[in-house]
């Protein structure tokens, strides 16, 4: 029987509380959430404000190391390998003061599989969601699932009596714009409570005295002040007047110079993030082309953006070296990660511009790409570097660069030809790429594949790799899906994104490759 415990004693042991040094944190990034709904979007930043909300069953630590949250202890049912099994906290109350029973942790598990719920990718194995009693969830699935522990660290707790008395028993459409009472409003069991809201200029947070962990983490911060700041002039002036204490996602640019600020530090790491390019390869004609059929449906054409794009050259001339080129779109952490796989071919414009003529544009084509401004670090820059590179095979390129907001929304509805993005994978298996980026958009799968791409032995690897419980078995499945997709070029890497957060140089936090700050660790130093 697997089985896993981690009771709150463990976690006791490790972390001291400590109020002494109680006070306010003015933190910073370039991008607020999307919504508070906190099963609406599956996306990094909206899951960094909801993570000091809410909580979830698991979560993962500032290590990146699996912690318990609302659930002690997990393990797959000794006489069913179908259902895991999940013993929730006791004595957990959320801020409206509604107490957490085993109820409200299936009402959010079923939530979070409804068709609006970004969420549901991390779901689909799942065949139902019962309460055993008041401590106690089953969780049944169709095939056995090892991964389920690790698909639910960003998928938080809702208060069942909360949800009906607001009207939201159903997650936000965001697609749609729907506007709901949980998308400005939130009520978790998480470490702070939310004060105040002003999307996209301030979120005021205070100390949850009540929280479950208050004993076990130094939670020595009694007011989290949030002010996203697209300018990263603007946010670095900011630190360095004084006006906010901690940085998260310092500019490239910035890094040095606030690294020899008096009274500042940086503290970094690698990021389990990679950036790339996104095309549409399967409609027959392409929405912003000035051709009447769709390039991006010849590999060779993609293999000529590929070879064109240099991955070196946007590391030090637009990242500074803070980035590792990647031709993967999984860093070396992640299960499944190949380095034969992720290493980059030199840029070949010989090569580029003679597959182009040989797929028939020989003569180039116009298009648009679609970046967003506030999402990635540097991620206008490394756009406009991709517009130039992509010129010297004939490719003109129309920028359109917007803030996250405008770009996700209509990322999600469809409508981009070129794109970029980035993916960061939480559970540290492949299983989850696959997923979401390379399995056919039907379902609930697939539901971050804008490309159009499919693959009927993808799709088959990609349900079966989240089923197989022999690890060797598993890993082989998962390496060759991973060489289908390489070998297609459905994707364009650039690079596997790098951290910085600066910082007071009183703080004591550190980078966490998630790019998820938990505040309740956070220390100040004497």
């Amino acid at each position: 029987m697997l089985r896993k415990t981690l009771l709150a004693s463990a976690v006791a042991a490790a972390m001291v509380a400590s109020a002494a040094h109680a006070e306010t944190l003015r933190w910073t990034r370039s991008a607020d959430s999307l919504t508070m709904d906190p099963h609406s979007q599956n996306e990094g930043p909206t899951h960094s404000v909801n993570h000091q909300i809410f909580d979830t069953l698991i979560y993962q630590d500032m290590d990146v190391e699996y912690q318990p949250g609302l659930a002690t202890e997990w393990f797959v049912h000794g006489d069913d390998p179908h259902i895991w099994v999940f013993k929730i906290r006791e004595g957990v109350t959320f801020h409206e003061g509604q107490a957490l029973t085993a109820d409200d942790v299936v009402f959010s598990l079923d939530r979070a599989r409804h068709e609006h719920a970004d969420m549901r990718g991390l779901l689909t194995s799942i065949k139902e969601v019962r309460a055993e009693d008041d401590t106690t969830v089953h969780v049944e699935t169709h095939e056995p699932n090892p991964l389920l522990p690790n698909n639910l660290t960003n998928l938080f707790i809702m208060s069942r009596e909360w949800a009906e008395e607001h009207g939201v028993e159903e997650p936000q459409n965001y697609a749609a714009g729907e506007e709901t009472h949980a998308v400005r409003n939130a009520n978790g069991t998480g470490p702070f409570r939310v004060v105040s809201r002003e999307p996209d200029v301030r979120t005021v947070f205070e100390r949850n005295d009540d929280y479950w962990g208050i004993d076990h983490y130094p939670m020595e911060i009694t007011a989290l002040i949030f002010t996203p700041i697209e300018s990263a002039a603007t946010r670095v002036a900011a630190l360095l007047s004084g006006e906010v204490d901690l940085l998260q996602e310092t500019p490239v640019q910035d890094i040095e110079r606030l690294a020899n600020a008096p009274g500042l530090k940086n503290e970094q790491g690698a990021e389990n993030r990679t950036i790339f390019l996104g095309v549409d390869l399967a409609s027959a004609e392409l929405r912003s082309a000035d051709t009447d059929d769709n390039p991006f449906a010849d590999r060779r054409v993609r293999e000529a953006i590929d070879l064109a794009v240099d991955q070196g050259t946007i590391r030090t001339a637009v990242m500074r070296g803070n980035a590792q080129p990647a031709g993967m779109i999984a860093p070396p952490f992640v299960n499944g990660y190949s380095a034969e796989l992720d290493q980059v071919i030199p840029s070949d414009l010989v090569r580029a511009n003679e597959l182009m003529a040989e797929a028939g544009y020989g003569d180039g084509f116009r298009v648009s790409l679609q970046c967003p401004n506030d999402r990635y670090v540097n991620d206008e820059q490394i756009c406009q570097a991709v517009v130039s590179m992509l010129s010297r095979i004939g490719i003109t390129v129309d920028l359109i660069a917007q803030t996250r907001s405008l770009h996700f929304a209509e990322l999600a509805r469809g409508e981009y030809d070129f794109y970029m993005l980035g993916w960061g994978v939480p559970t540290m298996d492949s299983e989850y790429v696959f997923n979401y980026l390379y399995h056919t958009k039907e379902g609930d799968r697939g539901s971050w594949n804008f490309t159009g791409y499919s693959d009927e032995r993808v799709d088959e690897l990609t349900v079966a790799m989240g089923q197989e419980t022999d690890e060797e078995t598993r890993n082989e499945m998962i390496s060759e899906a991973w060489q289908i997709v390489h070998d297609e070029i459905v994707y364009i890497p650039i690079h596997h994104q790098m951290l910085t957060w600066s910082m007071r140089d009183d703080i004591d936090f550190k980078v966490q490759s998630e790019n998820t700050p938990h505040f309740k660790y956070l220390k100040f130093n004497d």
